[in-house]
């Protein structure tokens, strides 16, 4: 059943290791020969990790046959009996080999490391997906939040950790340690999720800053020569940036497990707080005003009572994408009064209706999936070289109001959003 091995070669010793590990001496022994793969799967270089990964979808799926016998039991018999046959007879034995692997002392850890080699090679490599999707399922058990531990990060955490919250920024970039020790004073939080198994990595992490309102722009909030609000003053808790540190992690939900319990604990820490919102980026915004003119018909084009239609003509009259604009050095400043209605109008169509098409934004579809409301388009608030190409300077506020977030949260899975009043203008 199994290729034959180069006997001394790196790559064969951890096929080998694999199917041993997978055996019934392996079962028995799986600590000890689950860190010899561990150990072996480090020194494979990029070429040879691909080729592991090949191996485990080729010699570690189901059995075909099998599988139509056990389909064909549980048709006939839908009994208990039947079905947990066809379980195991489905699961791919590579599951049971993560899982063996996961019993080394760091097993874990190099089980998401693997994953994440495993997501470079994806695109070229579709016939991947079956074993990328048996480490997403493993991997959504294991990091279940009810495993996860919530810390605060402070300028008094050790500094190996400060600097993995530096490097891992992915929203707002960190402008060294004086930027960070701005974002970690008494009116500025950040909080990690971490898991037992790999103790002082953080999982995702989300930035907080306690304000008196809802914040409109981002530039004070990242201001590190500002002065710390009055504790007296806090109302409002803005998220203004969560990070994933782990791509090997990419697809296990954390992040709205993340933003409720830290709700959750800054409601019980500081009762003054009441208000809990984001400031958050439309990173898809100017990609969908690019390839908006292409999707609209000429009659589209030719109503003048089609308010899209009248949009695109305003900001791209010659047909040139707009992200050429912002990109030659625009400025919301500059804008007439008829360009910036168009643009918040475009947004707010775009966060509203069309978040859950494939170009919908990610962000969007983030908080709105995970209950959040739709609160408001704030012009000229991220005036970022990043900021003006990505959405044209234009930031947004989920508003999270603890006990809605349910019902928000089955309208978004039907398709609906629900949003503020205020925004109602912009339809």
């Amino acid at each position: 059943m199994f290729e034959r091995f180069t006997k001394g070669h790196a790559l064969g010793k951890a096929q080998k290791s694999a199917i041993s590990l997978l055996s019934e001496r392996g079962e028995a022994n799986a600590r000890g020969m689950a860190a010899k793969l561990v150990d072996q799967f480090k020194l494979l270089d990029k070429a040879d990790q691909l080729t592991f990964f090949e191996f485990m979808a080729r010699e570690f799926s189901p059995d075909p046959g099998a599988v139509l016998d056990a389909a064909q039991r549980y048709s006939e018999k839908a009994d208990a009996s039947s079905l947990i046959h066809l379980f195991k007879t489905v699961e791919p034995p590579r599951q049971e080999l993560l899982r063996r692997l996961n019993r080394a002392p760091d097993g874990t850890q190099t089980i998401v490391r693997m994953r994440e080699r495993l997501l470079d090679h994806f695109k070229a490599k579709p016939e991947l997906k079956a074993v990328d999707a048996d480490m997403q399922h493993l991997l959504s058990s294991w990091f279940n939040p009810g495993f996860l531990e919530l810390h605060e990060i402070t300028w008094s955490s050790p500094a190996l950790l400060l600097e993995k919250i530096i490097q891992h920024e992915s929203v707002h970039a960190i402008d060294g340690w004086d930027d960070l020790r701005r974002r970690l004073q008494p009116d500025r939080r950040c909080y990690a999720f971490f898991h037992p198994q790999l103790p002082g990595e953080p999982l995702i992490f989300v930035e907080v800053a306690l304000v008196g309102a809802i914040a409109k722009e981002v530039g004070p909030l990242l201001d590190k020569k500002s002065d710390a609000l009055d504790p007296k003053k806090f109302k409002t808790a803005i998220f203004y940036s969560i990070s994933n540190c782990q791509p090997g992690l990419r697809g296990v939900s954390l992040g709205n497990f993340l933003i409720k319990r830290v709700a959750e604990k800054i409601l019980q820490e500081i009762p003054s707080v009441k208000t809990f919102c984001t400031l958050s980026p439309v990173p898809g915004f100017n990609r969908w005003l690019d390839a908006l003119p292409s999707t609209l018909t000429t009659e589209q084009m030719a109503d003048k009572k089609n308010t899209i239609a009248a949009a695109v003509k305003l900001l791209m009259p010659e047909g040139t994408p707009w992200s050429k604009q912002t990109l030659a050095g625009w400025q919301p400043a500059a804008s007439g009064v008829d360009e910036k209605a168009a643009l918040l109008r475009l947004c707010f169509l775009y966060l509203s209706q069309y978040v859950h098409s494939a170009t919908g934004d990610s962000v969007a579809k983030f908080h709105l999936a995970n209950g959040a409301e739709l609160n408001g388009i704030n012009w000229a608030a991220d005036l970022s070289k990043k900021g003006i190409t990505q959405s044209s300077a234009i930031m947004v506020n989920y508003l999270y109001e603890l006990n809605k977030v349910e019902g928000n949260h089955e309208k978004f899975l039907k398709k609906g959003v629900v949003y503020s009043k205020v925004l109602e203008r912009l339809r």
